[in-house]
């Protein structure tokens, strides 16, 4: 068992953060690499991005949002409890070198993913901009970690009780406007807000990283699930990512792959939380049990 050691409840209790034992990954994780995450025997695999690691106590953290049934399950552990199986750290670490200014967005728990991301490009020598955002100023975590992560912290809510009123490709939009210098983006968030962030640093030309959440397995390359298409090739987010040239993506056909089981995935969290089911031959009570 790889037991939570540390456990929070963020933006209204709809994101978890974790701080788990897991001393081996905790020595060789690097920022961008990602575990897969299983409860129980019974459980899913669900790949997580390590938000944050502490070699020296042995620990990883992991900051989830509940969308369904397994994070809901996850949600259900506390502190003293733990995970069957964390695998990992998995696919390829971030690339971080001095170009010397950087610009980093992420949106919602894609912030997570970026908090190490952003600190290792400052650490690396890096002027580091940030602009993190959310719906609404109680749904935005890790603006304190963030703040310590970077040189120039930006916060943006879609409804402005927070922040600059407005999305967070406004601030990127602005930034680049403002300093010529920046040679780097790295964009972390829903698949949405990448791909609109994409399209203004394009025409900056400044070169741009997201990372990529598929649908995924096994995590090692072999099921092929988390297929994405780049630059026309087909990539394994698993092996080949999670991270990949943003002005090259497909997110188009990333974005219908993510919708290919979200009528199972509805069902399955529904008889999880009791709530009355049909099947698609309009039988009650025949949902799937993934």
């Amino acid at each position: 068992m790889f037991e939570i050691v540390e456990r929070q409840e963020m933006a209204q209790g709809t994101i978890v953060s974790n701080w788990i034992k897991a001393p081996k990954i905790a020595q060789k994780a690097k920022p961008g690499q990602f575990v897969i995450l299983r409860a129980n025997e019974t459980g899913e695999r669900i790949p997580l991005t390590m938000a944050d690691t502490d070699p020296a106590k042995g620990l990883i953290n992991i900051i989830y949002m509940v969308v369904g049934k397994s994070t809901a399950l996850f949600k259900t552990l506390q502190v003293g409890q733990g995970y069957l199986d964390v695998i990992g750290p998995l696919g390829q670490p971030t690339h971080l070198d001095n170009v010397g200014k950087v610009i980093c967005v992420g949106g919602g728990t894609g912030i997570a993913v970026l908090h190490p991301i952003a600190r290792g490009l400052k650490q690396a020598g890096n002027y580091v901009y940030s602009v993190i955002g959310a719906r609404s100023k109680d749904l935005l975590i890790m603006e304190d970690r963030m703040k310590v992560a970077s040189d120039n912290l930006m916060v943006c809510t879609d409804d402005g009780t927070y922040g600059h009123k407005g999305f967070v490709t406004d601030k990127l939009r602005e930034t680049l406007e403002s300093d010529k210098d920046i040679k780097l983006a790295v964009c972390i968030g829903p698949v949405p807000m990448m791909k609109f962030c994409c399209k203004v640093t394009k025409e900056f030309g400044v070169k741009t990283l997201v990372s990529l959440n598929p649908i995924m397995v096994d995590g090692t390359g072999m099921c092929g699930c988390c297929r994405v298409k780049v630059d026309g090739k087909m990539q394994f987010a698993c092996v080949d990512g999670p991270e990949f040239d943003g002005h090259a993506t497909d997110f188009e056909e990333l974005t219908l792959r993510l919708k290919s089981y979200c009528a199972e995935e509805k069902l399955s969290y529904d008889e999880y939380k009791g709530a009355p089911t049909t099947c698609s031959c309009g039988t009650p009570g025949s949902a799937p049990r993934p």
